[in-house]
Order: C-alpha cells, then structure tokens, then sequence
C-alpha cells in the first residue's frame, strides 16, 4: 500500500489546457468558433431606439439612455471594443496554432485542405472584427488627424502587447483589406458539394480527389464564413470609406471603388435580374422555410447571403408584440419613420401629388407601412389593434408594456408565434448576417455619387435603376412618376437614403448610418395621439446628441487611461 508515493501527490483535476489543441482538432478548432461568438451582427441589436426610428416602452433600455444624454467614454452600449478585440485574438491564436492541429492524421492531403479553409477562415474574421472597431471607434483626434484604432496582428500575451497606438486611419483601413484579401485566397467564394474535379473552383487544382474537396469545403461548412461573404465585406468596408464621415474631400475615385466592388458582387447572381421578388419580406414563414439548407427550397433564397442558423423560439414576438397578444410591445416605431413611407404612387406625403389625405393618414400608402409597422386599425394575427388614447391595453400608453408612439413593431416577427398562456407555440427564425437588398442599396448610393442618378461606370445599371427595381418590389405603382421626375444627385441621394431607411428598418443600420452620412443626429422621435378620430402629432423623446463630434463613437475610458490611447474629439 505504501509502495508508491503517487497516492500522497495531487491528482490532475482534468481541466484543459492549450497544450490540447495540439492533440485534440475539436478543441483546437474551438478557438476558432469562439471568434464566431463574437461577430456583432449575430443577433438584432434594435439599436434604432437610439435614432429618430423607435422608441423603448423599457424606461431602461441602454440605447434609450445614450440617446437622452448618457452616451459616454464610460457608458457605451455601441461599444464593440472588448467584443471585437477578443474575437480577433481568439483568430490570431488559431492562426498560431492551426499548422500544427492533426486535423486528420490519416491523410496529408485532406489535412492541408483543413489548414486552408481554417486558415482563410481565420483572416476573414479578423478582417471582419476590425471593420466593426472602424466603424464604432474610428474617428478625429484632437489634433485632426483621423484613426482607426491599434492593430493586433498577433497574439497578445503582455500588458506592452497591447499597448500599441491607434493605428492611422489609412493604415488601419489597409489592414483590413489585406486580411480580406488573404482570406480570398485561401476560400472558394461559396460552400457546397461538387459533382466532379471539372467543376473545382480557381485556385484549387492541387486536388485530385473531389470527395476530398466535399469533405472540407462541401455542404458540411454551409454558414461558415466564405469568400463570398469576404466580398461582401471588402464592398462594405470601401462604402465606409467613402461616407462623408471618413471622406471629408469627397474623393470620387473612392466612390467608385465602393459601386464597382458592389456590382461585383451583384453581377454575379445577374444584376439586377437577381433582386429576390420576396427578399423585403425574408423573415416571414414561406422565406424562412425555403432558407432551410437541408429541407428548403434553395433556388428561392436569393435575398440571404449570410445568416445565422435557423432557430424556433417565440422570443421575438413575446418582447414586441402588442399587450393585447400578450406581448411586451417594447419597441416603438415613430411618426417619424412612418411619416418616411411615401403613398402607393411613390410620391413622399409631403408632395402635392401625392394624394395624402391628414384626415386618413393610413390609406393608399406604401405596401411596405402595413408590413413593417403596426398602426392603429392595422391587423396582427388577424386582430385588429387599435392604439388610440382609452382603445384598451393596445392604447397609447394605457399600460407600462403599451405603445408610447401610437405604433408596434411588425417587422421581423412571426404572425403564427402564439403567446397565449394556454395554448403557446414557437416558430422557426434566423439572424442576418448579410442580405442582398443591403448590397444593392449600398450599390445605389455609390454610384450614385461616383456618376450621378443614371450613370453605370462599367455596369449595366445604375443608382436610378436599383431603386426602380425595389420600389417595383415594394408595390410602388408603376410607372413610378416620382423616381422618374428625379435628375439631380441630391434629390437621388435623398431618396436613396430614404429607401434604405426602409428596407433595413429594425437591422441595426440607421444609428451608424446618420454617422457615417454626418447627418443631424438631433431629430426628436415624435408620436401620434389619437382622440375622436383626430391625430395629434407629438414630440415622445428628445435626441440629446450633439453633431460636432457625435458621429463618432467614443474609444472605451479604460482603454485610454491604461494605455494613453489618443481618445476622438470631443469625448473628453
């Protein structure tokens, strides 16, 4: 019994440590989807409560704060500082140790194929986080000088690692494109089982087995990240780039850059042919169900380029919709976003032919009001609600989970989510990631200030012709008499703007929108008191914003007090 000392030493307690991902691929390559957790876009963030778009019924919801006065280097609910550089550590880590993972031992070939994708996988994430740190923290110094934030290139073991300066903005902009680009090299543009070597994409000649090739890069890998996807962020990132708020000279040759990588991309589903007749409509069930990669119909899922997996919860619908449907109702949409749809015929309700009758505000409007937004008569679940001042518990506020604006959200929700206690049921969802209808619009607005409303560069259509396309889809009544009365690139812009406004309602793209347009943040979000069919338009929420330095996120506090890091204007 006393033969061995083992028996009197400590016993390994079994906890993991990095020397297992040499050993172990599974653990290794969970370095890799711990970086996927933090991708920003993988839920709705409804941070239109912080803009002109929605209020919160939820008195202490963070974006209702920082749009009332709280926004702060200390009180940041836009931060993606920590989020962002935890995923591109977790890359820069696999990116480490990816060579040395025995992804299948068994075979050198089929293991070189799993170091490529992981690899180009791994660079496009990292590209990926540091577009979002652009966007939510790049900004003026002091000084005038525009920056990005530290690049992290590696990984980060001591406090001296990271305390790297704010890169400049050019040289961060660059390092962006350079991951991307990397990536690209490494990924085929999509995912998917090939029937044959013929049909290998460029690049990919050293295989000589296709089953080799389904194995890593077939239908198994659907949803991870993909050169497409990667496209897809390059033309994002040149769009920024050209926004006013980081192109104070109003380069035209960046303008140009963004619509070309654009059409690239959109060339290659057709153009304008490839425009989904039903992507303004993707989160209801006949979309969601041909989205299914397994069970669906995949020739009808033109408007989804990248989203999260299909779920089933009610979650959804239990936070938005009206109390009468036993529903929360938090977020609000306002007069002023419904004051945005323009009627049937295009013209915005403001034009004198537009035929918009005060007295009947709902009538004759943009198909796309009565799906988006819940007003008062409007239908939800086949129930009419009703929002005026003593109409019930659907009323303006007549409750603490009623409307404060006189609206409810429609969008995004699933109309046979059923919340009664007695008989509750949940249904199918997803998360985008990317859609089509974005790109076209981001399309739209770069070509429309590198060439002006009708002009194409090298394509075969223009800004005009992309707005004809999805106001067509919308049910505009054609022809279009309004879209067509335009000329100007202002009044094009404009619309362009004000399209986008409502095709993305509610994804998390008008509060970095108005920044990277440097348009007035201080629009109060108005409501609609409704008494004895009378409408009285009202101010709910001030915006306490102020537009000399706020289109600008802030750097975090912390970060500039441990690492002196230059903090942008005006967040001092």
């Amino acid at each position: 019994m006393f033969g061995s000392c083992d028996l009197l030493e400590p016993a390994d307690d079994n906890h993991s440590t990095i020397e297992r991902v040499y050993e172990d691929p599974s653990f290794g390559e969970g370095l890799l989807i711990r970086a996927y957790t933090y991708i920003p876009t993988n839920d709705y963030r409804y941070d239109e409560v912080a803009t002109d778009d929605a209020v919160s019924n939820d008195r202490q919801n963070s974006f209702m704060r920082i749009a009332t006065g709280e926004w702060s280097a200390l009180y940041n609910p836009q931060s993606l500082w920590d989020n962002c550089n935890q995923g591109i550590l977790y890359a820069n880590k696999f990116l480490d140790v990816v060579d040395s993972i025995p992804w299948k031992w068994t075979d050198d070939n089929l293991n070189a194929l799993y170091v490529r994708r992981l690899t180009g996988e791994s660079y496009a994430l990292r590209g990926l986080f540091k577009y979002f740190l652009l966007r939510n923290h790049g900004g003026y110094a002091p000084g005038g000088e525009l920056l990005g934030t530290p690049i992290y290139d590696k990984f980060l073991e001591t406090e001296e690692d990271f305390s790297s300066p704010r890169a400049s903005f050019s040289d961060f902009v660059n390092s962006i494109y350079t991951d991307l680009d990397k990536a690209l090299t490494y990924l085929p543009l999509d995912y998917g089982n090939l029937g044959s070597i013929d049909d290998l994409p460029s690049g990919f000649g050293e295989i000589s087995d296709i089953s080799f090739y389904n194995t890593v890069f077939g239908d198994v890998t659907q949803q991870r990240i993909s050169g497409r996807h990667v496209e897809a962020m390059k033309a994002r990132l040149a769009l920024l780039v050209a926004s006013p708020a980081f192109n104070a000279n109003n380069t035209g040759v960046l303008w140009e850059e963004a619509a070309d990588l654009h059409a690239q991309l959109l060339d290659e589903i057709g153009g304008l042919a490839g425009l989904d007749p039903n992507g303004h409509t993707f989160f209801l069930k006949a979309q969601v169900d041909d989205a299914d990669i397994t069970t669906g119909n995949k020739q009808d899922i033109a408007e989804i380029l990248w989203r999260r997996p299909i779920y089933s919860n009610r979650t959804r619908e239990a936070d938005n919709f009206p109390p009468s449907l036993y529903g929360n109702g938090e977020i609000n949409p306002t007069q002023n976003l419904v004051d945005a749809f323009p009627m049937a015929n295009g013209y915005p309700i403001t034009d004198e032919n537009s035929g918009y009758d005060p007295a009947n505000p709902y009538a004759e409007r943009d198909p796309r009001l009565s799906l988006y937004i819940v007003y008062d008569g409007s239908k939800l679940k086949n129930t009419t609600i009703n929002t005026g001042v003593g109409a019930g518990d659907d009323g303006l506020d007549a409750l603490q989970n009623s409307t404060r604006t006189g609206y409810y959200l429609k969008k995004l929700l699933r109309e046979d989510v059923n919340l009664n206690p007695s008989s509750t049921s949940d249904q199918k969802h997803f998360n985008t990631h990317i859609r089509y209808t974005e790109l076209f619009l981001n399309y739209a607005e770069a070509a429309n200030e590198a060439w002006g409303p009708n002009g194409a560069g090298e394509h075969g259509y223009s800004a005009k012709d992309v707005i004809a396309a999805i106001r067509q889809r919308a049910g505009i009544t054609q022809p279009d008499d309004y879209l067509n009365s335009i000329s100007d690139k202002d009044e094009m812009r404009a619309l362009i703007r004000n399209e986008r406004r409502l095709e993305l309602c509610f994804e998390s793209f008008r509060f970095w929108d108005l920044r990277r347009w440097k348009a007035d943040l201080t629009e109060p979000a108005k409501g609609v008191r409704i008494e004895n069919g009378t409408y009285n338009y009202f101010t709910v929420e001030q915006r306490a914003y102020d537009n000399s330095y706020m289109h600008y996120g802030p750097i975090p506090d912390k970060e500039t007090v441990k690492f002196n890091l230059i903090q942008n204007d005006g967040w001092n």
